[in-house]
């Protein structure tokens, strides 16, 4: 008798909650995660459904499903549209006009809609109660944001005992700790949630309540953008308030940095280059700067060609460093360095930035605004990026130059700190060059260690090799966050 065959074990679900996502609603990075990490998830065998609303001008999806949610004794007549996305996860769009069908997202003239509260605790209920309605529910519900917050809070006591989710472990994502989510303490019962929840230990926040506060407290493993800002976030500088509530959970929280789009930001393949390079034939690099500089109006000779540019892609506000760079602004002109620059922001930045490329146009090249395919260009034609934050906690341009073999100079915080490593003769896995005290001093030091080493192009080779050879792509991410869920699946179990 042939020996029976093992029975397949079932195949590991996630249930992602947040409040918007690419391709079906923006506003900030929180999109690109959320259109991102689930493709990679499911291409390391999950199945993933990342649930948001279907907001106004969403016309994707089919209908699946009609359910009555009911939130402090509201009831909405909620539909559900199942929408397929990359590599088999699929988005489910939670459909209530009511809530949902409104000119933006989150406010109205700088100020947010007054029942944002109900609005993103139907989200999260209504995504747990279509998870619930077969007959097995997510291995693991993924909240991200204050918005989705009370989905740790709701798993731990209104579904506590539920026979079908009852016990599903949570992990929760801070991408912005500055929003918060609070509101008045009298939400408590129009949200379904108990006065014994109303203690410094759960969701009361100054004498109000906090979403935020509630996904920290109530989750198995808190995660943010970047090792390093998991650590300043338990600061008083960085922790908005926070900080006292995250050292409480410091042993369950993990910087898991965000990955970039490796297939749109490809040097071999970016439409916006005029040649394509890689690691392997760098050779196109070059056609790339003579472009730059021609398009900001710099002179294209060999002299220019040889000499370092310096490429910056940012809002021009103080947490991207501009006031440091304001305080070397008579310095920058007289380094052996081409500099251009690309971004809006505060009108005392835009105009340093255009005066000094009026002051030294053979030096200096300022675009005000935004424009993605110079910013490719940027990326391509630049030698040296920089990015001197104040606080930063993830960034993206930094993982775009490295790829594109453009070094970047960065201050060491977050996850600048994360993912670009400090030059040292002595090593080859540098990748750039760092400074940490947040001074123009230490700024202009850095950038001249860079220029120096410039002059060395067989070391400098070397350095742009080492960059483009990372891997920060969302596959490397997604397998941070799977080791997460597996942590938090133990937890639960007893593990």
């Amino acid at each position: 008798m042939p020996p029976r065959k093992k029975a397949a074990a079932p195949k590991r679900s996630v249930l992602i909650i947040g409040s918007e996502a690419v391709p079906f609603a923006k506003t900030g990075g929180l999109a690109d995660v959320l259109g991102a990490l689930p493709a990679a998830l499911a291409r390391l065998g999950w199945m993933v459904t990342v649930a948001l609303p279907r907001y106004r001008g969403i016309q994707d999806g089919t209908l699946v499903e009609r359910l009555p949610v009911t939130v402090g004794g509201v009831t909405a007549d909620v539909r559900f549209f199942e929408a397929p996305t990359a590599d088999g996860a699929r988005a489910l769009l939670v459909d209530c006009p009511e809530l949902y069908d409104r000119e933006t997202l989150y406010g109205a003239g700088g100020v947010d809609y007054p029942d944002n509260p109900r609005r993103f605790a139907v989200l999260v209920r209504a995504a747990l109660e279509f998870a619930a309605r077969g007959g097995s529910g997510p291995t693991i519900v993924h909240a991200h944001d204050w918005q989705a917050g009370l989905a740790p809070v709701y798993l731990k006591t209104l579904y506590a005992a539920h026979p079908v989710i009852g016990g599903t472990p949570s992990v929760f994502t801070i991408h912005n700790l500055a929003y918060q989510g609070t509101c008045e303490a009298d939400w408590l019962p129009r949200l379904d949630l108990p006065w014994n929840l109303f203690t410094i230990e759960q969701l009361e926040y100054w004498g109000r309540i906090s979403f935020l506060k509630g996904g920290i407290n109530n989750a198995e493993i808190i995660t943010t953008v970047s090792r390093k800002y998991a650590g300043e976030i338990q600061t008083p500088e960085v922790g908005a308030g926070f900080d006292g509530i995250l050292r409480r959970r410091s042993a369950d929280l993990v910087g898991i940095p965000n990955g970039i789009d490796v297939e749109q930001w490809d040097p071999s393949r970016d439409p916006f280059l005029p040649a394509a390079f890689s690691a392997e034939d760098l050779g196109g690099k070059a056609a790339s700067k003579r472009e730059v500089l021609a398009q900001y109006g710099l002179p294209v000779t060999d002299a220019t060609m040889r000499r370092p540019l310096v490429g910056m892609i940012s809002r021009m506000i103080d947490q991207k460093g501009f006031d440091l760079i304001a305080a070397i602004a008579d310095d920058l002109p007289r380094l052996e360095a081409t500099f251009v620059v690309l971004g809006t922001g505060e009108a005392r930045y835009q105009q340093l930035w255009t005066a000094l490329a009026a002051a030294h146009p053979d030096r200096v090249g300022a675009r005000i605004g935004f424009d993605e395919p110079l910013a490719h260009l940027i990326e391509g034609g630049a030698d040296i990026f920089l990015m001197p934050s104040r606080f930063e906690p993830c960034g993206l341009n930094q993982m775009y130059s490295l790829r594109y073999g453009t070094v970047p100079v960065v201050r060491g915080v977050g996850g600048l700190d994360d993912t670009v490593r400090d030059y040292s003769p002595r090593s080859t896995r540098s990748t750039g060059f760092v400074f940490h005290e947040y001074t123009g001093a230490a700024l202009l030091e850095a950038l001249r260690r860079a220029l120096a080493l410039y002059g060395d192009q067989r070391r400098w080779r070397t350095l742009q090799l080492a960059g483009m050879r990372q891997d920060y792509s969302w596959d490397r991410s997604a397998r941070e966050y799977v080791k997460m869920y597996e942590r938090a699946i133990k937890m639960v179990a007893g593990g």
